[in-house]
């Protein structure tokens, strides 16, 4: 048998060896096959279904995770955003940048600083009036009194002349009018100015004549020729007085 064998081309050795793993070969898948067929899983596939299902269950937790921090990024900036918009509303920084307005609200401010601009016109051109009229009061108050002046110069003139018969009843009449009268001048804050015996003052008095005096001392009013008056602080009339040394 031996030498048989020895006698068999390698060819035909290598054949049977072939037909051999072949063989092989169709009862492992058969067996395979079978354990399919019956509901038998390898060892190899349960392991890459429980690594998927892991794998699966991990990248859930992940997005669940991922999900939540959104959720928490998202209402941390919303409130950011609501404090911003608040503070934006309260109190406007030099650089912050503001909201488009609407065409109403700036119709609004356009408006509101109109208005705001013609009361202010109008509180300048009230107090402008005001002090005008209150001018031209005192203009022509000056000017009435200046022309009654005279007429006060008459009445002491002539009341002058009088004191030899004080008790006429025409003196007496002549009296009580020029007394009523002074009165009214007082009451409209016209006062006569005191310049006899006291240091001549240009301001108040104007000097037309100057006299030697050893009575008397340098620059004093010697004689008032012509009482002067004030109105209201200011010189209404200057006195006319005679002045020592």
């Amino acid at each position: 048998m031996e030498e048989n064998r020895k006698d068999i081309p390698k060819e035909e050795a290598e054949m049977e060896n072939s037909e051999t793993v072949k063989e092989e070969a169709d009862m492992t898948g058969s067996g395979s096959a079978q354990n399919t067929e019956s509901g038998e899983t390898p060892c190899t596939e349960e392991t890459a279904e429980e690594a998927e299902d892991k794998e699966e269950a991990g990248t859930e937790d992940t997005e669940e995770e991922a999900g939540a921090d959104n959720a928490d990024a998202e209402a941390s900036e919303e409130k950011e955003a609501a404090q911003n918009d608040k503070a934006g509303t309260e109190k406007k920084g030099f650089f912050g940048r503001n909201r488009k307005k609407d065409k109403r609200d700036i119709q609004i401010e356009e408006l509101t600083d109109r208005v705001k601009r013609q009361m202010a016109e109008f509180d300048n051109f009230r107090k402008r009036t005001e002090k005008e009229k209150a001018a031209m009061f005192e203009v022509g108050a000056r000017s009435v009194l200046e022309k009654i002046l005279p007429v006060v110069d008459n009445f002491e003139r002539g009341l002058a002349a009088a004191d030899e018969n004080p008790e006429d009843p025409y003196v007496e009449g002549m009296q009580k009018i020029y007394k009523q009268l002074m009165g009214v001048l007082e009451g409209m804050e016209v006062k006569p100015i005191d310049a006899k015996g006291k240091e001549f003052d240009p301001n108040l008095h104007n000097a037309v004549m100057h006299v030697e005096d050893d009575s008397l001392g340098e620059n004093i009013v010697a004689e008032e020729l012509q009482k002067g008056y004030t109105y209201r602080g200011t010189v209404l009339r200057h006195s006319m007085v005679k002045v020592a040394n």
